[in-house]
């Protein structure tokens, strides 16, 4: 087997776009081609949310253990089985013949972004621990990282109107095979360094207890957070999880996630701060692409293009994150980007049942999009600076856990708040009426991630800002 022994930063950054991007992008994509994929394969009104909870469930109940896997078998090992994994499922889910096929190549897709995600963040880390080609490498990351969930709307919705749903899949093929030759040529293996037993019963633990949760929460569609279901899915995934806890701090074996990790302040604040904002970024995704359909009017593949200031801003936004990186610490420019984004969505919730994308939709995109751009690269650099480098995949996968969770809880919980100021009402004032409290509770949400940033990150500020600032002159030989 052809091993690069050499590293290759530049090679492994672009690797790492790739990666992030076909990650994103499924996060995104399916969601304007689901009304098609109800009717060519027969799913019911309900089933078919399933299309997107099955990678929800998958991927966010097993970043954990991916991020560990990483750290144990080798990041390069694991990004290579993880792009083959999700480039065979998005086959398959294309040549999908029921219901039940596409469920099952979702989820196949969402276990190999569960070791691609942390695996390819923790690379990343390594290749570039400090200075200024980190700044660099992680605004490229986050560029990315945004595109490709702006982007995949703008996809799914082409796809989907001038071509087939079945393209929504087939799209990720080619991707995930040019970067499996990529990582494959062109990314060197790191040293593994293996301190004992694997942690069998905490791995178990925490896959079922983060499964059970996302599944609780993606299911208050169907059952109110008050319900006997939802209540007692959360109640098990909670035991689940607290039985994990007490596996990690009592086991003699090698533990799936290092609590001392999560004493650390940089480690988090940064994941509730990235909780906050996933919750947010989610929902708002999914109530601006409702009220483009619903209250606008708009077609799917309009809808799409619609979102391409959103993306383009998240670039702009990452790139001043880069530059302003080495000038301010990461935790400044947390502070700046989600007061930049909390107000683009104090703005999201003025839209108006006669309103327009003009008025309505592009000018706070600009806003919230650059705002979330600031955010991105920063949060990271935080998550994982002072981490030991056989932890960076554990940090990663915690990382993207943090995001994932708060996406899956933010679009329950503000959905479920926009039906009830909905009500029974049919009338597009009252499903706009919806759609504005859901973004305004998500500049209240990205308030309290600025709050998180100021208060639990005060201490880390200059050592993060260590990692984000360039060596002077003077010392280069």
């Amino acid at each position: 087997m052809y091993e690069n022994s050499s590293p290759r930063p530049g090679l492994t950054l672009a690797t790492v776009a790739v990666v992030q991007f076909l990650v994103s992008l499924d996060l995104s994509v399916v969601n304007v081609g689901l009304p098609q994929m109800a009717a060519g394969l027969g799913f019911s009104a309900l089933g078919v949310t399933w299309v997107i909870h099955a990678y929800a469930l998958t991927f966010g109940g097993l970043l954990l253990l991916g991020g560990k896997a990483a750290d144990r078998y080798g990041r390069r090992r694991l990004l290579l089985l993880g792009l083959a994994l999700f480039g065979v499922a998005s086959l398959l889910g294309g040549f999908a013949q029921s219901p039940g096929h596409l469920v099952a190549a979702r989820a196949a897709q969402g276990v190999g972004a569960a070791m691609l995600a942390p695996a390819a963040l923790a690379l990343l880390t390594s290749t570039f621990p400090a200075g200024p080609a980190r700044v660099r490498a992680f605004g490229v990351w986050a560029a990315m990282n945004a595109a490709g969930g702006a982007l995949g709307v703008l996809a799914g919705g082409l796809l989907t109107e001038y071509a087939s749903w079945r393209w929504v899949m087939f799209a990720n093929v080619p991707m995930a095979a040019a970067a499996l030759a990529m990582a494959y040529y062109g990314i060197a293996e790191l040293p593994v360094i293996r301190s004992g037993r694997p942690d069998v019963l905490g791995a178990l633990l925490a896959t079922a207890g983060m499964t059970t949760l996302v599944f609780g929460i993606v299911r208050t569609d169907r059952h109110p957070w008050t319900s006997a279901a939802t209540l007692t899915t959360l109640v098990i995934a909670l035991i689940l999880l607290a039985a994990f806890v007490v596996v990690e701090r009592t086991t003699r074996r090698e533990p799936l996630l290092r609590l001392g990790l999560l004493t650390n302040r940089a480690v988090a604040g940064a994941n509730i701060f990235n909780l906050l904002v996933g919750a947010a970024m989610a929902s708002a995704f999914y109530f601006a692409s409702l009220y483009l359909q619903r209250v606008l009017g708009t077609g799917p593949a309009l809808t799409g293009v619609q979102f391409l200031p959103f993306a383009l801003g998240v670039i702009v936004g990452a790139v001043l994150a880069i530059r302003l990186g080495y000038r301010f610490p990461p935790r400044t420019l947390l502070i700046l980007g989600g007061l930049v984004t909390a107000a683009g969505f104090a703005w999201f919730g003025r839209i108006s049942a006669g309103g327009s994308f003009t008025t309505d939709i592009l000018g706070p995109s600009i806003v919230a999009s650059v705002g979330f751009g600031l955010c991105l690269g920063p949060v990271v650099s935080i998550a994982t600076h002072g981490v030991a480098a056989h932890e960076t995949g554990t940090a990663s996968g915690l990382l993207n856990s943090s995001r994932q969770i708060g996406a899956s809880l933010g679009l329950a919980a503000l959905g479920t708040a926009a039906g009830h100021r909905t009500g029974t009402a049919t009338t597009t004032a009252a499903v706009n009426d919806g759609y504005a409290l859901g973004l305004t509770l998500g500049a209240a949400l990205l308030l309290t991630a600025v709050l998180v940033a100021t208060l639990i990150l005060r201490r880390t500020a200059a050592t993060a800002a260590t990692a984000a600032t360039p060596e002077p002159a003077a010392v280069t030989s």
